[in-house]
């Protein structure tokens, strides 16, 4: 008769051993410092989080920037910028490329820094010291002039909305030279100096007049310019009507509070737009922006305008792949997942939480895949009923209503092992600091040993680890897992390739590095 026990003991050797611990102290598996990086530079706030504070974070981006080459942390910025839609981090990856003798600096430098916020934090972190200097310095200062240079008059006013410091700061920092008379009016009224008025762009010259007299024609400026103006509930209607989507989303509630819903028709136009499939896709809108302004539209906010919140997000996860086969999505409900997605920062934490984007995620899985399973975990599988037919919404808000317990990733797959489950994609949203199933330093996680139980049934079977934290510590490392972080569109793109068979466990990288410089 066979001996199962020395079998299993042979088996175990098989698996991959663990050569690091996560912030609870339980085995993981360490991820490569390029992973690292990248996992930092998609979910990273510098806010501080459940396990690990903001100064952790940085010191952590700052080593592993220094031990990858600089085209690659090129890459990485405009990856984050353009594809994970982050702001703090990839301005601060830029900083750091700065003072590296490589010219990756200036190629990336216009493809990460595309706004007045950016630009901003840019020279935030410049000055900061985070970079190794508290100045500029001449290459950065030629960029950031030849940023002043390019704007086209709206962006330039655009890029006004905002402090520490404020444009008119930065103009100062870097002393741009006007190209022409225009220009140069335009400098010196934002630095507050004194201008030619005749040569001033018309936007701010009507600006100027308007501010003298308000039953004048609204400007073309941003709104947030006219804000300390007195304006009638008319005229805050036709600053929501010629708003960005992105902006009408935002000020939904301030919309209410001036009176716009009371001018007739109002409601109906606003509630096109934000439904408007286009436009929807041109702002490039996360998901989990669209629950949180439905949570935060008042009783004030008509409710079409709250309907087409929902269209809008039946628009926001399209791009979720619709997978064959058996798919069976793990969302983490454990406590640590209470905690701000953004981290805490004193004044500004979201009031969107971990579990909200994983039950969000998971809830956009099932949307699009209706016959997808659903198990949500903590210290075990919880049991929640959901109809795939259901909008987003709904499912997403039943999910996240669950909450609290500790950290098990083995659970859903324990309870797949117990079912003789038929298995062809698994999908996990979770901080990946999983620690109840700790199986001691130097073994296989509890995670990859299920994980293996379960290839046995199903060879053809592939993990997904999708972290939405900055930690770079996972529960299952092999080559038919993919660890992959963010909230972004990007990351369907590589689970769809990865599940398809089309790429391997590096994928995520490789589209990284596929960026042309």
């Amino acid at each position: 008769m066979v001996n199962t026990a020395i079998f299993k003991s042979y088996f175990g050797k098989l698996l991959p051993q663990t050569d690091t611990v996560n912030h609870a102290s339980a085995a993981a598996y360490a991820l490569t410092p390029r992973e690292a990086l990248a996992q930092y530079a998609v979910t990273g706030t510098f806010n501080d989080t459940f396990y690990a504070n903001a100064g952790e974070q940085l010191d952590a981006v700052v080593k592993l920037a220094s031990e990858v080459e600089p085209e690659f942390l090129a890459k990485l910025a405009i990856y984050a910028a353009e594809q994970g839609h982050m702001k703090d981090m990839p301005v601060t990856l830029l900083a750091m490329l700065s003072g590296l003798e490589s010219d990756a600096f200036t190629r990336a430098f216009p493809r990460v820094v595309k706004s007045g916020k950016m630009l901003r934090g840019f020279v935030q972190i410049m000055r900061s010291g985070t970079a190794g200097r508290k100045s500029l310095g001449t290459r950065p200062k030629k960029m950031v002039q030849a940023w002043l240079d390019r704007r086209t008059v709206p962006q330039f006013l655009q890029a006004m909305v905002g402090n520490d410091p404020s444009l008119p700061d930065v103009i100062r920092m870097v002393h741009p030279k006007p190209k022409d008379a225009e220009r140069a009016a335009l400098y010196a009224w934002a630095i507050g100096k004194p201008y030619d008025l005749a040569a001033l762009p018309a936007e701010v010259k009507a600006f100027e007049a308007f501010k003298r007299d308000t039953s004048r024609a609204l400007p073309a400026v941003p709104f947030q310019m006219l804000t300390s103006l007195k304006l009638t509930k008319e005229q805050w209607a036709e600053v929501a009507l010629s708003g960005s989507w992105q902006m009408v989303r935002q000020n939904l509630n301030t919309f209410a509070r001036n009176g716009v819903f009371e001018v007739p028709g109002m409601a109906e136009k606003l509630a096109a737009k934000l439904a408007d499939p286009q436009t929807v896709r041109k702002a490039r809108v996360f998901p989990y922006q669209l629950l949180v302004a439905w949570h935060m539209a008042g009783q004030t906010v008509p409710g079409e305008v709250a309907d087409a919140l929902q269209d809008a997000m039946e628009t926001a996860i399209s791009s979720v792949p619709v997978f064959k086969g058996n798919v069976v999505v793990c969302p983490d409900v454990s406590g640590s997942m209470g905690s701000p997605v953004t981290g805490y920062r004193k004044g500004a934490t979201s009031e969107v939480r971990c579990i909200d984007v994983a039950a969000l995620v998971a809830a956009s899985f099932l949307r699009r895949n209706p016959r997808a399973r659903v198990l949500p975990f903590e210290n075990r599988v919880v049991d929640v009923k959901l109809n795939g037919r259901d909008s987003v919404m709904t499912n997403a808000a039943k999910l996240a209503a669950i909450g609290g317990g500790g950290t098990n990733c083995s659970a859903p797959l324990q309870r797949l092992v117990k079912e003789k489950a038929k298995v062809d994609l698994v999908v996990f949203v979770s901080d990946n600091q999983s620690w109840i199933d700790d199986r001691g330093e130097g073994q296989a996680t509890g995670m990859m040993a299920e994980w293996a139980r379960i290839k046995r049934r199903n060879p053809a079977a592939k993990l997904v680890c999708l972290d939405i934290q900055p930690y770079v510590q996972t529960p299952a490392k092999a080559a038919d897992v993919l660890n992959i972080g963010g909230f972004s569109d990007a990351v369907y793109d590589a689970i769809a390739n990865f599940a398809a068979g089309k790429s391997g466990a590096g994928e995520w990288l490789r589209q990284i590095e596929a960026i042309d410089l």
